[in-house]
């Protein structure tokens, strides 16, 4: 058994160790965690993030992308977004297919398709206004409990709790909660002890609110907790006990499968052949490579192996194989009229203007850069459109930036 340690917090009697208290906090008090919460923000917390403030349709926004997602790569999306959609207005008159262009590497591309719906009824609901409050929120797609209640609480400042994962992580310590916090049982009881702690002034919501965002983002980590610099680290019974990054408990981890692909990558005259997807699934919406067995109409033939392409999602591992096809000779009938509206044959400069999957939208970069690079270890030069330009990839090499934790069911 791991010797207990000594709090921080004032004790009441002589004892050099002290039992904690599980599931409660020690030494302290809901008041008492809320106000070091904000007063720690405040002093310490992020302040100059660009959506902070009250502007309903950047906190919206922001939310929406945060979803698990970190900061720093919402950043750059974030910027171009408002840029080019300045209002919700603006977001709700654009067609689905420049949303998804600008949102293409950002990963769960449902949220794309469901900030579109959700601005289309932001405008219809709530002309020249916003929702009021977290249950109004809550009404938008893509929006749910956690979501609407920090929005709420950075634009309304409602008293209502958010419980994302982070926020998980620091009550499971905070209150040394040892049962799976995933389980529906543990996960209301979560949300009972984060309303418990929320500050009784709501003029402090949104100091709170993005305290405790910050308190795990920054200070109660996942890894390596850094309980010395803890602006509640006597209040926190995990640390007291000893096993605060022990917490939350983690499950084990079963073993991650793997999923074969193969892109048919049909080129006429220095133009690709793409596909739209259908909305259910991986890339849902996203214009792609046609598979294999998905060529346009008429006779093609192999023209080699151009790339294979390992892409880690949440679920399954992705190996893609793309092989280049040229026409054996011209068709009579246009794959479009075959295809519908559904499949377009574009250069990879236009293909890029449209929602496509990370690692096709790499494919389509080095296309028209032009990347000639050779003698590098573990790269091919591959040339495609009668030689017009080249795409270099790295064989089964990985990319921690496109590495990004897509939802969806069956097969890719």
């Amino acid at each position: 058994m791991k010797p207990k340690r000594k709090c921080n917090a004032e004790m009441t009697t002589d004892q050099d160790f002290v039992d904690c208290p599980k599931n409660s906090l020690w030494g302290g008090s809901d008041a008492i965690f809320a106000v070091r919460l904000v007063d720690w923000q405040r002093r310490c917390g992020r302040r100059d993030l660009p959506w902070q403030g009250n502007d309903p349709y950047r906190v919206w926004l922001s939310e929406v992308m945060l979803q698990q997602t970190q900061v720093r790569t919402v950043l750059p999306y974030f910027a171009r977004f408002v840029a080019r959609f300045p209002t919700v207005e603006a977001l709700a008159a654009a067609p689905l297919d420049e949303v998804l262009a600008l949102w293409s590497g950002l990963g769960y591309y449902a949220r794309a398709r469901h900030l579109h719906a959700a601005a289309r009824l932001w405008v219809a609901r709530w002309p020249r206004s916003c929702p009021r409050g977290a249950q109004e929120w809550v009404q938008l797609p893509g929006v749910g409990r956690s979501t609407a209640a920090a929005i709420a609480a950075f634009v309304q400042g409602e008293r209502v709790p958010i419980l994302d994962g982070n926020v998980q992580r620091v009550l499971c310590r905070l209150f040394a909660v040892e049962e799976d916090p995933r389980a529906a049982a543990t996960a209301g009881r979560l949300w009972d002890l984060a309303q418990s702690l929320l500050p009784h002034d709501s003029d402090d919501m949104p100091a709170y609110t993005q305290g405790m965002m910050d308190l795990g983002a920054l200070v109660c980590t996942r890894a390596r907790p850094r309980c010395d610099v803890c602006p509640v680290v006597d209040l926190c019974a995990a640390h007291c006990l000893g096993i605060a990054a022990e917490l939350p408990r983690k499950r084990a981890r079963a073993p991650v499968p793997e999923q074969d692909l193969r892109w048919g990558w049909y080129e006429e005259d220095g133009a690709v052949w793409l596909v739209r997807r259908a909305p259910q699934g991986i890339w849902g919406g996203l214009w792609c490579l046609p598979q294999e067995d998905q060529a346009p109409p008429g006779a093609w033939r192999a023209a080699g192996e151009i790339a294979r392409l390992t892409h880690r999602l949440t679920h399954f591992t992705l190996k893609i194989t793309v092989t280049r096809y040229l026409p054996q000779a011209p068709r009579a009938v246009e794959p479009a009229a075959a295809w519908g509206e559904e499949a377009r044959c574009l250069a990879p400069a236009d293909a890029l203007a449209l929602g496509v999957p990370q690692p096709l939208r790499r494919l389509l970069e080095r296309a028209v850069d032009s990347l000639a690079e050779s003698g590098n270890e573990g790269e091919r030069r591959i040339g495609v459109a009668k030689g017009k330009f080249e795409v270099l990839e790295r064989i089964d090499g990985h990319d921690k930036e496109i590495e990004r934790l897509l939802r969806g069911g069956g097969k890719p």
